[in-house]
């Protein structure tokens, strides 16, 4: 069955504000400049607490472009506010050694928080780690400067598979099978990538191994195959097959095979994803006439609607902290996306205007999402949004964690 007809079906039945504003950031600016090392140390900005750093440039040749990407990661974090001295904040030092970085964190205090060298082969991706780290030592979350995003773009008739960098450089073909490629699912670590392909005429799942380019086709049966998502340990995928006669979910390890049936329902399964412990999964069904949200064990049982307000839900994406879940509401005619809070048991709209197939980031604040053709990225605390891909055609993100 062609594309058109199968994996767009699939998708299509199942398918907030801006920045902070010149004035708070200017009030920001006025408080470092003060010199009053309490307000430098952080800053509330629309009721998202901030940490104050200095970065100053790097040493060694290419130092100060270095330093320059650890700055832009982390003002894009969302958790930091860059000060032009290091007097009473976080300071971020640095030295360049060809592609090596020697990293260096201190406190407010000037207590050394840790030193490491990143020696990698391209320092681009070594100042984006050491960014990370910063993130990770200061706040306890995981930083996204490191991570990568899997993307499909081009025409109707060939779509492939890229992957491209958090914020959008880098952007690079990973297939070229010639057909049509979407699905993409990028593992936890960002070494693999599950996705459905076309190329042998039907719908299967491949699997890359990004550090060697070798490919292996994994899910071959009869039928579609599709929706493929990687756990959170790596070790198994959850997707939806239809060789039982009916779009099902079934739970398979990653050398493939018909794995485990999980539903046995008159309707369509689709779009799972994992909760953080790899124990249960939120999917789309269709079995009451509209598609909507159930949670279930992964491995096996009765699945149980999840009541998040909306009646018509699809593309759901869990967060890695397992505190929020994301997925497409249809809003006034086009698809919108909302975050429910499982804690609260509340949903909110953070984008509209055609925004769908959103999936979180690593740090559980940010949201890549598929608009107009290209990728955004959401900080949904602060509102605070950016384009990163344009004029590909994107759609369908996968976020590394």
């Amino acid at each position: 069955m062609p594309e058109s007809t199968c994996a767009s079906r699939l998708r299509a039945a199942h398918r907030i504000f801006a920045a902070a504003s010149a004035a708070v950031a200017a009030a920001a600016a006025i408080l470092v400049a003060a010199g009053d090392a309490a307000a430098q140390a952080e800053i509330t900005i629309r009721g998202t607490s901030k940490h104050v750093i200095s970065v100053a440039n790097f040493s060694g040749s290419g130092g100060a472009d270095a330093a320059n990407i650890v700055r832009a990661d982390l003002a894009k974090s969302g958790f930091f506010n860059i000060a032009p001295n290091p007097s009473g904040v976080y300071s971020a030092l640095g030295g360049v050694n060809g592609s090596a970085l020697a990293g260096t964190l201190r406190s407010p205090d000037g207590k050394e928080l840790f030193s490491r060298r990143y020696a990698g082969p391209d320092l681009r991706r070594n100042a984006h780690t050491f960014a990370a780290d910063i993130v990770a030592e200061v706040t306890g979350v995981r930083g996204i400067a490191n991570s990568q995003i899997a993307f499909v773009a081009g025409g109707s008739g060939n779509k492939e598979i890229y992957l491209c960098d958090y914020d959008g450089a880098n952007v690079r073909k990973v297939t070229r099978d010639g057909k049509i490629s979407v699905s993409p699912s990028i593992s936890p670590d960002g070494s693999q990538i599950a996705y459905t392909s076309y190329r042998s005429g039907f719908p299967d799942i491949y699997l890359i191994d990004l550090r060697s380019g070798s490919r292996s086709r994994i899910i071959n049966a009869p039928g579609t195959n599709s929706g493929a998502a990687i756990s959170p340990d790596g070790k198994k995928i959850a997707l939806t097959m239809s060789w039982p006669g009916n779009p099902e979910l079934f739970v398979t390890g990653m050398g493939g095979g018909k794995g485990k049936r999980l539903t046995n329902t008159p309707g369509v399964e689709s779009s799972p994803t994992w909760s953080p412990d790899g124990r249960s999964l939120i999917f789309t069904g269709d079995s009451g006439g509209r598609p909507l949200l159930y949670k279930m064990s992964s491995g096996g049982g009765g699945p149980q609607r999840l009541s998040v307000g909306y009646n018509y839900c699809t593309e759901p994406n869990w967060s890695p902290d397992g505190k929020r879940l994301a997925f497409n509401i249809r809003q006034g005619g086009s698809h919108a996306v909302a975050v429910y809070d499982f804690a609260s048991g509340r949903s909110k709209i953070v984008a509209s205007g055609g925004a769908e197939d959103p999936c979180w980031g690593p740090d559980s604040r940010h949201l890549v999402f598929a608009q107009s053709g290209g990728l955004v990225v959401l900080d949904v605390d602060s509102g605070a949004r950016r384009s990163i891909v344009s004029g590909m055609g994107a759609s369908e993100p996968s976020w590394t964690r």
